[in-house]
């Protein structure tokens, strides 16, 4: 990450010719927005002065107190490479604040900076990578999305089998000229899905990176004529998109997940972080996991997990240990899908593998089977229990679990079950074509 201070930011502006800088920050849904301003107005903004009206994103404040204000973090500028060379545009994400000077609660962004701090004052630094699956659809005629590809390739394939390797290949060019260390990029399982992954980072810069990488990935597909989605499961029969997260927790920059006397390379405070994760992922779920159609990819047979389980030999279980050791042990939680808003998916984590630590919670014995092919007595047998079934299940997993709402605090918490609840109601009164499939002719 680059460390900016003001007169950084004025000198880029004037020497590369930047004429417009967004001023981005990120609603309770995980949706980015933005205000933008012209190079005139860059030391009002510089100076936190930007206002905007916050009862217009949903779920940020009543009319009676809408009045917010953009800070950005300095460091999070960048030039936007797929812009004019005359004109340039750049970028600042913000932080929310009110009239009065102290940062609004319900920022997303606020909340993963309280649950790092608090990582802080137990010594840790929490770094994060994700693993990001998305689509690539065709339009129609109009420029809308649609769910048609006309490719069939599978993992790894290469042109001229992946149709979107051209499109994968300039995301991938325009995020390392932003700054990112691109690790790896690919095709995935299903026709017409690919994943990149990007470097770790600390969590804050991981989820920053999270929201540039889903702008990036849109625009860059825009211009090769195509829709990028990271909706969870736009198809059926096909597998969905994920959003694995790797997690350790360093101290003064070593690993402290990482024991090399231990037969699975992983220290106390790593198995007391996985059993705080599995002690409270069904209400983790409500979060990393947000949308009616999260759960559409969470069923069995598609390689996303379903069971609350976790192993150092296999994939099948909701957590895994990668087979690394040394500085490069961590946990891998696997049900995220890139739905999911970024800044509370990470502090939800953290906070439940804190807790752990905390209360010293170990997790159960892992399973190093194949846990879809294990039966239903097997794993009742073996305490194993199921993630949420529907986002409604996990609304009110989320609902009992006080602790992980504290995370989020009362008012975000309630905004958000409301919320969901009224989508899961406006879901479930639809009539969908499955079932004219299903009845119409029976009855």
């Amino acid at each position: 990450m680059n460390h900016y201070t003001r007169q950084d930011i004025l000198r880029l502006v004037e020497e590369e010719d930047v004429g417009f800088i967004r001023l981005q920050f990120t609603d309770i849904f995980g949706t980015m927005k933005n205000v933008a301003v012209t190079a005139s107005q860059l030391e009002k903004a510089l100076d936190n002065q930007i206002m905007f009206d916050g009862s217009s994103i949903e779920g940020f404040a009543r009319i009676e107190d809408s009045d917010m204000y953009l800070y950005p973090d300095l460091d999070t500028f960048v030039i936007f490479p797929w812009r004019p060379q005359q004109g340039k545009v750049a970028r600042l994400i913000c932080d929310v604040y009110k009239p009065d000077g102290t940062a609004f609660e319900s920022d997303p962004r606020y909340i993963l900076k309280k649950v790092l701090s608090e990582a802080k004052d137990m010594g840790y630094e929490f770094n994060a990578g994700p693993e990001c699956e998305f689509f690539l659809f065709h339009t129609d005629e109009d420029g809308r999305p649609t769910t048609l590809s006309h490719e069939s390739a599978t993992y790894f394939d290469l042109g001229p089998l992946d149709l979107g390797e051209n499109a994968r290949r300039d995301m991938v060019l325009t995020l390392e000229d932003m700054g990112f260390v691109i690790e790896a990029s690919h095709h995935e399982m299903a026709p017409a899905q690919h994943e990149i992954d990007f470097q770790y980072g600390e969590a804050l810069e991981t989820a920053d990176n999270i929201m540039t990488f889903k702008l990036v990935v849109k625009t860059i597909a825009k211009r090769h004529g195509l829709h990028a989605t990271f909706m969870p499961k736009p198809k059926y029969g096909i597998s969905g998109s994920g959003m694995h997260i790797n997690m350790f927790l360093d101290r003064d920059g070593v690993n402290v997940f990482a024991d090399a006397e231990d037969e699975k390379g992983l220290s106390r405070e790593a198995y007391y972080f996985i059993g705080g994760i599995m002690r409270h992922m069904k209400a983790i779920s409500f979060i990393t996991n947000p949308t009616v159609n999260s759960y559409k990819r969470l069923v069995p047979g598609y390689e996303a997990p379903v069971c609350i389980a976790w192993s150092a030999k296999n994939r099948t279980p909701l957590l895994r240990v990668p087979a690394v050791k040394g500085t490069s042990a961590r946990v891998e939680l696997r049900s995220p899908d890139p739905s999911a808003n970024p800044y509370l998916a990470l502090a939800v984590c953290l906070a439940a593998g804190l807790d752990g630590i905390r209360n010293e919670i170990m997790p159960p014995r892992s399973i190093d089977c194949n846990i879809f092919e294990m039966t239903e007595e097997q794993r009742k047998k073996a305490g194993i229990e199921e993630l949420p079934g529907s986002l409604l299940e996990a609304a009110r997993e989320f609902g009992k679990n006080t602790y992980i709402q504290a995370v989020l605090g009362e008012d975000l918490s309630k905004k958000l079950i409301r919320a969901k609840e009224k989508e899961y109601a406006d879901y479930r009164a639809q009539v969908t074509e499955w079932e004219i499939g299903r009845y119409l002719h029976r009855m």
